[in-house]
């Protein structure tokens, strides 16, 4: 029996094919190698530019911001709160006319333990003053609690079993005020709903609120600028390990490889035309 030959030029045909079938794209190629290279690349100059000191500071810069939050709310409620709502804001000079130490001392209770209370009474320091441009005459309080608490007396000394103690400080403060009988000081008073009160200081003046909202300004300006740094320094770490990983391909070297791939994929072809005419005349 004779077998049938193929004729050379189909086996030549369909070897092209099956070779250019196989043969691999050169362009997707480099486009998938390149991306591919280019994902992992990217997820590792993730991974290397976070490390545990700019965490640290990230945390550092967060709870800095969320504590100068916080005390903004605590501060805001405890001081200028009141110091909004004081109606002791008409400022004028004062100057003092008498000073004296009433005769009923006023009770008072102290504690000396946990389980120990005790009575007391304090005298009461009365000095009142001359305010500037008016013709009336007010008592003197050291400030707004102690109008509250005692509207008779200048100040509510603090209470102890010791009488002598308490007299002896109320003197002292007396004396002090003896001093500067005809010296004009700073005194707040309200003229339109209670003229016969005037406080030597404000509990909470501008000096305190200053304070108040200078520190925790100064907290939250100084954790939002170390949180901006590290994530403008992880920014520029990611922008120059990506610039160095990159390939640098120089202009024109991509034309050679094209070429040469196409003339290695000629020279294929010619060597599978050789070989199948080769064949053909053997078989022949």
């Amino acid at each position: 029996m004779t077998s049938k030959k193929m004729p050379p030029q189909k086996q030549a045909d369909g070897s092209l094919f099956l070779l250019s079938a196989f043969s691999p794209v050169p362009g997707k190629a480099k486009r998938k190698e390149s991306s591919s290279d280019g994902v992992r690349a990217a997820d590792k100059v993730k991974k290397q530019v976070s490390n545990a000191g700019e965490d640290r500071a990230m945390l550092l810069g967060f709870t800095m911001m969320g504590l100068s939050v916080l005390m903004f709310f605590l501060l805001g409620i405890a001081i200028l709160k009141p110091f909004m709502l004081s109606v002791w804001n008409e400022e004028a000079n004062c100057t003092i006319i008498q000073t004296d130490i009433m005769d009923d001392w006023i009770d008072c209770s102290f504690t000396c333990g946990v389980d120990c209370h005790g009575q007391s009474k304090y005298p009461c320091l009365q000095i009142l003053v001359n305010v500037s441009g008016s013709d009336y005459v007010a008592a003197l309080h050291y400030n707004e609690e102690a109008v509250q608490i005692n509207p008779k007396c200048f100040y509510v000394p603090k209470c102890q079993r010791d009488k002598n103690d308490l007299l002896d400080g109320v003197l002292d403060v007396k004396q002090y005020f003896e001093h500067k009988n005809d010296t004009p000081f700073a005194c707040f008073h309200r003229p339109d709903s209670k003229p016969e009160d005037v406080i030597l200081i404000k509990k909470y003046d501008r000096s305190v609120v200053f304070h108040c909202l200078f520190w925790p300004t100064l907290m939250l300006i100084g954790g939002a600028s170390i949180v901006g740094m590290v994530k403008l320094t992880q920014h520029l770490s990611l922008m120059c390990m990506l610039y160095c990983n990159s390939p640098r391909e120089e202009p024109g070297s991509m034309t050679p490889r094209a070429d040469s791939q196409q003339s290695r994929t000629r020279k294929d072809e010619k060597t599978l035309r050789w070989r199948s005419n080769s064949h053909t005349t053997n078989t022949i």
